[in-house]
């Protein structure tokens, strides 16, 4: 049985995840660390509702009684600060969506991964059941992939990034973007990106701010046109089975890191190109001083609109 320790219950990941693992028997949530803006009646709701041992008074006593650290706090600008204990104990940690936010903390963790950190991620949509499906079917019966069409919504960055994550697992290395425009609706805003690959492939990514969307892809190959939609009532099956196959077996059944920082480096040039009105943005030219995106404001904004999820399920036993 896999033991997981979690940092932080900000999101509603991990209560969706822990019971989802409670179906099965190949791991549990065990522990929790929180610094975040859940209250401690929230943390003990959450320890009850999913049968954990105990809360942690700090990170270095939840990595000695777990094999891999769950850090799932909504301020991707804190995700690094909690990886070093499990590091030293040379333990993996899965560090939810988004990894990071900025080229500073790219480069950090691209640094404690060279000196031996082992990070697993990030986005349940770069795994959905309907994406490795699509992958499955021979070259020579679909036919090169020449465009994708991805959109999903809630907002720009800690959401958007699920659909450009599971772009970046259908064509790899991306190479520029571009902004295209925005289309603004009642307060709902549609922003449309292009991404150009280094083997000439396009994609077009849209971010719908102000309402959930389902995350949707329409991929143009060389023979046909395949619509992938995707069931988002199973990805966190799809990644949890992905994620243990891995911690048991060690196979590398996860995407290497490297895809998943260029999934954010292409949010990043297109967060830029949008300043630039349009300008293509190559993503090695993203400057190392860019400040990206700002988890700490993201966070104040989440918490203030974020209900007592993790006492409501409780009561709801």
């Amino acid at each position: 049985m896999i033991r997981i320790g979690v940092v932080n219950i900000d999101v509603s990941h991990p209560l969706a995840f822990a019971e989802k693992l409670l179906e099965g028997d190949k791991a549990r949530y065990v522990a929790v660390y929180n610094d975040g803006f859940r209250s401690d009646e929230e943390v003990d709701a959450f320890i009850r509702k999913c049968g954990l041992e105990c809360r942690c008074n700090t990170v270095e006593e939840l990595a000695e009684m777990v094999d891999v650290g769950f850090i799932q706090g909504c301020n991707w600008d804190k995700h690094l600060d909690y990886v070093e204990p499990f590091m030293k104990l040379g333990k993996p940690v899965f560090i939810d969506k988004p990894m990071v936010g900025c080229m500073k903390d790219i480069r950090r963790l691209e640094k404690l991964m060279a000196e031996g950190l082992q990070v697993i991620g990030s986005s349940s949509m770069r795994y959905a059941f309907e994406v490795a499906d699509f992958l499955k079917i021979p070259v020579e019966e679909r036919g090169e992939i020449m465009h994708i069409m991805g959109t999903c919504g809630v907002d720009e960055f800690n959401y958007g990034i699920h659909v450009v994550e599971a772009i970046g697992a259908m064509v790899k290395n991306p190479v520029s973007v571009r902004y295209n425009g925005v289309g603004n609706k009642g307060g709902k805003r549609t922003e449309s990106y292009s991404v150009l690959f280094e083997d000439g492939t396009t994609a077009d990514y849209i971010t719908v701010t102000g309402v959930w969307m389902p995350c949707y892809f329409l991929v143009t190959t060389t023979k046909t046109v395949y619509n992938v939609n995707i069931d988002s009532s199973r990805v966190y099956e799809a990644l949890l089975e992905r994620v243990c196959e891995q911690l048991e077996t060690g196979a590398k059944v996860l995407s290497p890191v490297n895809e998943i920082i260029d999934s954010i480096k292409v949010m990043l040039a297109g967060r830029i190109s949008r300043e630039r009105n349009g300008e293509v943005v190559r993503l090695d030219e993203i400057p190392e001083d860019d400040l990206g995106y700002d988890g700490y404001a993201f966070e104040k904004e989440y918490a203030a609109g974020a209900g007592p999820i993790y006492l409501q399920a409780l009561e709801r036993e």
